[in-house]
């Protein structure tokens, strides 16, 4: 049900990135602000790094997800560290009780709304290019199986989150802020929707990827922006009922220092110039904020109804959780876990760890919706010198607490000894169906290089020979310890899935970021 993705290195859970035209690194200085951004931020690190000579200002980026990076500005982790914020939108924040007290001055920077973007084909065969539609005509189109689509999830991605805000405040008739009455009552409805999702990944960009990759997926609800880069032309459908926008706010830390404070206007007001206003519309597809600039032509030109955002937190996390544990295509998750002698001590301790911040025990903003999810499959096999049988999991739709509490149960009794078959191991996982009607995903963790039954060479040939239904299914590759990262790239690139980088974090920071893409 997924089509293969791009092979990508992610450094888990954050990324920095030095914007400047130089050495590629920024140190900390009187000229350097400190921003945790969005990774949609990304496309703009070469304007970024005119900031420098022409603003005064050189930008250091650090990247997080949303709800991460909301968790570390309320909880004040950001403090000191960090001095400004640029996430797509502050609307999830700013429902943390304490959150506000922590930023200060916001500048929307552009715009861009989350539409549905189809091949011209589909559209105009379901009359869609010629005509506008509303989410419920949308909603009704996906009941009949008469499109299919890729979107983010909402956990992890702001578009997913957006996508999924608007669908839900659309479809229940909200005059106001979404209530926590109108999402169960919108709940079957919006299981209508998402009956017709085929793709999900942990960001837009990469959505994008698997989407140009899988021929068999119709569209993608995803930003504006994203739909009108894409590598194939798409006719963006505009819903007549409305969207919501990311604004895109550079956000001041009240715990900035005052020379960072300056810094900030400085940027800021560089940023909303003409010029760089028009470099933005042109070069990255947003919409300008600045009203002195005019919109290209590609740019629709309808006025944008905004929909109503949910103004407690406590309703945005229970559309969020409906979404996982009801609504969405539930997953089948496979973990090959590396348990050979060289994990012993605190690596085995780490991975233990990790798995059961996942049963529910990770209780952070994030960490809430990185749980194993109502009605998913999790399969472990464990590995040394070959693969233990696999041990599979079934968390029930509801009272889900038992089963948690056996995979609990069973990561804290892995033990660490034996060589390391890693190919065996894999090849093991794909041997595994994946059951109809859901997500399958693997993810192998291992901390050295392979040394017992097949090598590469070997697992690729098997690979190549599973029916096309295994074959769609990515491998999320976790470094650890001494793996052999560039093997382990090929294992993703073949597979269509990733690498996530936990040597210099953590295994539950990268566990917690591959849960967006599973």
């Amino acid at each position: 049900m997924r089509g293969p993705l791009a092979a990508l290195l992610v450094p888990a859970l954050l990324l920095t990135a030095a914007c400047t035209g130089e050495s590629g690194e920024v140190t900390d200085g009187p000229d350097v602000l400190r921003v945790l951004a969005g990774s949609e931020i990304k496309d703009l690190e070469p304007l970024l790094e005119r900031a420098a000579s022409e603003a005064g200002v050189r930008v250091k980026l650090t990247y997080t997800g949303t709800l991460d990076g909301a968790d570390q500005v309320a909880g004040g982790r950001a403090d000191g560290k960090l001095d400004a914020t640029w996430f797509s939108s502050n609307r999830y924040l700013s429902l943390i009780d304490g959150a506000q007290a922590k930023l200060s001055t916001q500048t929307k920077i552009m715009v861009s709304p989350v539409v549905l973007g189809l091949k011209p084909a589909k559209a105009a065969e379901l009359g869609w290019d010629a005509e506008q539609v509303t989410w419920a005509d949308i909603a009704a189109a996906a009941r009949d199986g008469r499109f299919s689509f890729g979107m983010t999830n909402p956990a992890s991605s702001n578009s997913g989150f957006s996508a999924l805000v608007g669908v839900a405040a659309a479809l229940s008739d909200a005059d106001g802020a979404l209530s926590a009455e109108q999402v169960a009552a919108v709940t079957p409805r919006l299981k209508d929707f998402f009956s017709a999702q085929r793709l999900t990944a942990g960001s837009s960009g990469w959505l994008a990827d698997a989407y140009a990759r899988d021929p068999s997926v119709d569209g993608m609800v995803n930003y504006e922006s994203v739909l009108l880069g894409a590598r194939e032309p798409l006719t963006l459908v505009y819903p007549g009922d409305g969207v919501v926008s990311a604004d895109y706010p550079l956000t001041l830390l009240a715990s900035a220092p005052e020379e960072k404070k300056v810094l900030y206007g400085k940027l800021a007001a560089w940023l909303r110039t003409p010029a760089v206003q028009k470099e933005i519309m042109t070069g990255t597809h947003r919409r300008p904020i600045s009203g002195g600039v005019p919109l290209e032509p590609r740019f629709s030109s309808a006025q944008l109804i905004e929909l109503p955002f949910p103004n407690r937190r406590s309703t945005a996390d229970e559309l969020i959780a409906t979404y996982l544990n009801q609504v969405r295509v539930p997953a089948q998750a496979t973990f090959v876990l590396d348990t050979s002698g060289s994990m012993k001590g605190g690596r085995i301790d780490a991975l233990r760890q990790a798995l059961v911040a996942l049963t529910g025990a990770d209780t952070s903003v994030s960490g809430a919706f990185t749980r194993f999810s109502n009605r998913e499959t999790v399969t472990m096999i464990p590995f040394s010198g070959s693969p233990r049988p696999p041990v599979p999991f079934t968390v029930p739709e509801r009272n889900p607490e038992a089963v948690l509490a056996e995979i609990r149960s069973f990561a804290e009794g892995l033990d660490a000894n034996g060589g390391t078959a890693i190919y065996d191991s894999l090849k093991a996982a794909y041997d595994r169906p994946v059951e109809a009607g859901h997500y399958g995903s693997i993810v192998l963790m291992t901390d050295g290089e392979n040394t017992d039954g097949s090598d590469y060479a070997g697992f690729e040939s098997h690979y190549r020979s599973l029916p096309e239904d295994r074959r769609r299914v990515p491998t999320f590759v976790v470094l650890f310890g001494e793996s052999d990262a560039e093997e382990m790239r090929r294992v993703a690139e073949l597979t269509g899935g990733a690498v996530f980088d936990a040597r210099e974090t953590s295994l539950t920071s990268a566990f917690k970021e591959i849960r967006g893409f599973q």
